[in-house]
């Protein structure tokens, strides 16, 4: 073992979803995630357009090299009715110790954030929630009465900055959204999503919330530094570092799974020499 681990084992948040991630991570000793994000148009040939099996030869590929699974709601819901009942039957091939993150950004309030927990921790199953903590904590708190939620702090789309470099109360405001975060996880198993493209403001955040977990999106296709990342976050609550487009589309062969299987060893091996 690499010590990937211990990061999590010296977390002091305990819970459910907590649990099943430090398991994953030990078996797995891998920090990845693979987010299952079906695009229609780039899904491979031999797949003849059946999303079902393409996830599936996917999952089976990279399975012992996960620490957790996230599929992106959207990707589902472009799939019509249909869409709804490919994720359901996509997390159920899921193998039961690995966590699924269900990549949702919701929050509403308090009565329709409750539906929209009700649908994914009850229906579907997943074991976290990427939430939008624009409207406060009454919007996300419903969610936590059901399970585990990341909070969307700093992200990594072009325009990020318009809101979340405002100075309020004398730091970027995306500061301010992990302060309240960590006082949030006082009332449930809070997470935060940190992009990888910026590699200072995961150790800004880092200062700030240190026994949070971070979802890291933006490494692969968006370009994000994978090792200045895991570096910057990998203490204290860990991170979980997810890629999605440069697994899953590597190859549009036959060979597709076999490919996704390659790139995410190579994702693995090269967190694994940043805790060495």
């Amino acid at each position: 073992m690499s010590g990937l681990p211990a990061e999590f084992e010296t977390n002091s948040v305990e819970g459910k979803f907590l649990n099943k991630l430090r398991g994953a991570v030990s078996l797995s000793n891998s920090f990845l995630c693979v987010g299952l994000d079906p695009d229609l148009r780039r899904l491979p040939e031999a797949v003849h357009g059946d999303v079902r099996v393409f996830l599936r030869e996917i999952i089976s590929a990279t399975s012992d090299l996960v620490c957790a699974y996230k599929p992106n709601i959207a990707f589902y819901e472009a799939l019509g009715e249909e869409g709804w009942k490919v994720l359901r039957d996509t997390i159920r091939s899921i193998p039961d110790h690995i966590p699924v993150i269900l990549d949702a950004k919701r929050a509403d309030i308090g009565n329709t954030a409750r539906m929209y927990a009700e649908a994914y921790f009850e229906d579907l199953g997943v074991d976290a929630v990427t939430v939008n903590p624009y409207m406060g904590y009454d919007a996300v708190e419903p969610f936590l009465a059901y399970g585990a939620v990341f909070v969307l702090c700093a992200t990594t789309n072009p325009s990020a900055g318009e809101l979340q470099l405002l100075i309020v109360e004398g730091r970027p405001l995306y500061l301010r959204v992990a302060e309240m975060a960590t006082k949030w996880a006082e009332g449930g198993e809070v997470g935060l999503v940190v992009g990888a493209k910026d590699p200072e403001a995961v150790r800004e955040v880092r200062k700030v919330a240190s026994d949070l977990p971070f979802l890291v999106p933006g490494v692969g296709a968006q370009g994000g530094d994978l090792e200045a990342s895991v570096r910057a976050g990998k203490d204290g609550g860990g991170v979980v570092v997810n890629v999605s487009r440069a697994v899953l589309y590597t190859s549009s062969g036959q060979d597709f799974a076999g490919a996704a299987r390659e790139a995410a060893v190579s994702f693995v091996e090269r967190m694994r020499k940043c805790v060495i």
